[in-house]
């Protein structure tokens, strides 16, 4: 089997989410600044994860997303599997068609149970276990809420009303009448 960038993000991501959801809905662009991840990819990578009920979203200011569910009941397998990766190792992708009409290869046993041993072993990882190694190795999280900062320090003006024409049309008809 070979894990591909959007499993490993996946899982990543959602660590990421869970040590900082206390604090509230966590924003993808966070999530992507922190861990260095396309946030582009990250919106597609939490469309899968949101249908699959892993994460919901909250809309508007201050919004972001949670966990759908505890990060004890999410696995990995969970996350790997909405994010459409397989765990697969065959060839045939399980179908028992590795040499095509010939049937199955020599090793198709042997990779099968490999299959079902990752399985096994990605479903019995949960998400909290992962958020407690993060955090027994020191990973700091911030204890404040993101907050948003306004682009300028000083209050915008209110822009100023000029009572001249605004066309050559409408400054023709200003001089006829005058």
């Amino acid at each position: 089997m070979r894990l591909t960038t959007k499993g490993r993000f996946a899982v990543t991501a959602m660590i990421d989410l869970a040590l900082r959801q206390n604090n509230g809905p966590v924003t993808l662009a966070a999530i992507s600044q922190r861990q260095q991840i396309s946030l582009s990819y990250l919106e597609q990578l939490f469309g899968k994860l949101r249908r699959h009920e892993l994460v919901e979203s909250t809309r508007g200011p201050g919004g972001g997303y949670t966990l759908g569910r505890k990060a004890a009941e999410i696995t990995v397998a969970d996350i790997i599997v909405s994010v459409d990766e397989p765990i697969d190792s065959t060839q045939c992708g399980g179908k028992e068609n590795c040499l095509g009409e010939a049937g199955r290869c020599m090793t198709h046993e042997l990779w099968a149970s490999l299959n079902s041993r990752m399985v096994e072993f990605l479903d019995s990882v949960s998400l909290q276990k992962l958020v407690d190694d993060q955090l027994a190795k020191g990973v700091v999280v911030e204890n404040t809420p993101t907050v948003k900062k306004a682009i300028f320090s000083s209050p915008v003006a209110k822009p100023v009303r000029v009572n001249a024409p605004n066309s050559v049309f409408a400054l023709g008809n200003a001089f006829s009448k005058s």
